[in-house]
């Protein structure tokens, strides 16, 4: 009976390699503070894959703290969730390597992350970048994972995982849960406001909105934002013949809980000249509380650290337990 009634679980995971901006929130952040209350919820900042770039220490640490503050501030509680840095848990990096025997070639040269980030980082192709699919697999299987939140060009990454946890139950039995990716219907892919063709990045700072930003800022980069260049400056939603546009509709539409068909509506004949600055200001509203609550948190190192060290002691106690199970089907003497 106790099988029938508890809950799911999902787990999620950011790179500190940088501030968390629009995409991430209208993307998955947004759901997380509801995903709490339905599933049992593990929320990690990814350190170790981080460094596959080189990083400034200071940098990391800093940027770690910052989006430890600003997970609570979006509505992670951490008495409601396991919130963790993942390079406190030891049991990814050992369950990666034990995948690393099970994850093949051939899988890792057709991942499309590999491909992007060498084209972007020439001269520091390194083995971790190549191999970090089967780290993302260990975060995931560690947990017994039922859902992990992507985005739709993300589904890869979980494809992956299923592989080489199936691959590994089948030669000794099931370890591992098989988790499925979990696509938000709203907001889950937010691109550029300078490059409608291209998501969201903090690569590209110019068309990307941080959580952080100021409201001026915010408000300079809408006003900036690239519409269409075709004649008919209506507010209409259509991927195809109108990605910028549309791109500031989905971010309204996210932003106020309206339909596109209400923005529409609301802005009908009004041009874009009304419709940037407004898609700015509901931006602005909805980052207001969380800008002001991760710089109180940020005040409080004590409590921050409290926060990630009772979250990796959570997370340590499930992690271990799957990785002592693992140790002992590969033949590894019990330490």
């Amino acid at each position: 009976m106790e099988n029938e009634t508890q809950k799911k679980v999902m787990l999620s995971g950011i790179q500190p390699s940088g501030e968390l901006h629009l995409g991430n929130y209208l993307g998955p952040l947004q759901h997380w503070p509801a995903m709490i209350e339905a599933y049992d919820c593990y929320f990690f900042l990814a350190d170790l894959h981080t460094i596959t770039v080189r990083q400034d220490p200071a940098v990391l640490r800093r940027r770690t703290l910052n989006l430890l503050a600003s997970y609570i501030a979006c509505g992670l509680d951490p008495e409601k969730c396991v919130l963790f840095v993942q390079s406190h848990v030891p049991a990814h990096s050992q369950l990666a390597w034990v995948l690393d025997c099970y994850t093949m070639f051939g899988e890792l040269s057709r991942m499309t992350q590999f491909k992007d980030k060498s084209a972007r980082n020439a001269d520091n192709i390194n083995a971790g970048l190549f191999t970090y699919p089967a780290l993302m697999a260990a975060d995931i299987l560690l947990y017994q994972a039922d859902f992990v939140p992507v985005g739709e060009d993300q589904k890869q990454h979980v494809e992956i995982c299923r592989d080489v946890a199936s691959r590994f139950n089948n030669i000794y039995g099931e370890i591992f849960k098989l988790p499925e990716p979990y696509i938000a219907k709203v907001g889950a892919r937010i691109m550029s406001l300078s490059a409608p063709e291209s998501k969201m990045s903090k690569s590209m700072p110019e068309g990307c909105v941080f959580l952080l930003e100021k409201p001026e800022d915010i408000l300079r980069k809408f006003k900036r934002a690239v519409t269409d260049s075709d004649n008919e400056r209506c507010v209409r939603y259509a991927p195809r013949e109108k990605p910028g546009v549309s791109n500031l509709i989905q971010i309204y539409a996210a932003a106020t809980g309206n339909t596109y068909e209400d923005v529409e509506r609301e802005f009908d004949g009004k041009g874009y000249g009304v419709f940037k600055p407004a898609v700015g200001e509901a931006v602005v509203e909805i980052l207001r509380p969380i800008r002001e609550e991760t710089e109180r948190l940020l005040a409080d190192k004590a409590y921050l650290e409290s926060v990630y060290r009772a979250g990796a002691e959570r997370a340590a106690a499930v992690a271990n337990k799957t990785l002592r199970k693992v140790y002992k089907k590969v033949g590894f003497l019990a330490p």
